[in-house]
């Protein structure tokens, strides 16, 4: 039965050049709000910090919390794109990613062999992708575009085309990030009914939004994370509820200073 457990993982990110000018940069661009640790040449970000969690076939789970507290680094873990520091994972059933969307994605090949690359990282057997190339080019109506370099391409293009692959496995395991985007706002729409389809069929969700109408349209629980760590788990509404108290106390605070 489809299933994620992960006993007391943590996930270290070591910010380099930390004693250079370009500091600052790096760890901007790291994108975490996780505890810091300062080493003689490098930093070291604590992105999640001894997380243990349980999720069962039918699990419909939104992750809140402020930017880098640990949503995107828990996707990458429970993806396999980040090895933990520390702890353990363990998953039962087919993982579909749909975030960092253009992960893996040469800009020197064509449309047509990005499709065949993306769909080998997310675990598909060369003749498994082949026999689901000409849907996948439908749903990314790039046409002709297909058989140009990726460089050639708009964002959006390339967002479209990395959608696509990705929503032509189907996963028991769905991990998305809202903010993944899908081009102009026609496809916008076909993304969102793909994307419904692909959450009505996964056995276990797990959404990572700052959408409270969205967590609610296909959430039933949530996680709050901060800095990294476990703040709460249960009930959608009860979580939301104690994440926006604990927020609007610390804008409070923030402006009696």
């Amino acid at each position: 039965m489809t299933s994620i457990r992960l006993h007391d993982v943590s996930v270290d990110l070591p910010i380099l050049n930390a004693g250079s000018r370009s500091l600052r940069n790096n760890l901007l661009s790291a994108a975490t709000g996780g505890k810091i640790r300062r080493g003689e040449k490098k930093i070291i970000v604590r992105a999640l910090d001894g997380v243990s969690l349980e999720l069962t076939q039918g699990t419909r789970v939104g992750l809140v919390g402020h930017n880098g507290a640990g949503k995107t680094t828990l996707l990458r873990v429970l993806a396999g794109i980040f090895e933990p520091t520390g702890g353990q994972v363990i998953t039962v059933g087919k993982i579909a990613p749909i975030f960092d969307i253009s992960f893996g994605m040469d800009p020197e090949i064509s449309g047509w062999d990005n499709i065949i690359l993306r769909g080998i990282l997310l675990g598909l057997g060369i003749d498994e992708i082949r026999a689901r190339q000409q849907e996948i080019a439908e749903v990314s109506e790039l046409g002709e575009f297909l058989d140009m370099p990726l460089r050639t391409y708009s964002g959006g293009m390339t967002t479209r085309l990395a959608f696509a692959v990705s929503t032509s496995i189907r996963a028991d395991i769905l991990l998305i990030d809202e903010g993944i985007g899908a081009g102009d706002a026609a496809f916008f729409q076909k993304a969102k009914k793909l994307l419904r389809t692909f959450v009505e069929d996964a056995g276990i969700l797990v959404l990572a939004s700052h959408s409270d109408d969205l967590l609610r349209e296909w959430c039933e629980t949530a996680i709050w994370l901060d800095q990294g760590r476990v703040r709460g788990h249960g009930p959608l509404e009860e979580i939301l509820r104690a994440y926006h108290t604990a927020l609007a106390e610390t804008s409070d605070c923030t402006y009696s200073l």
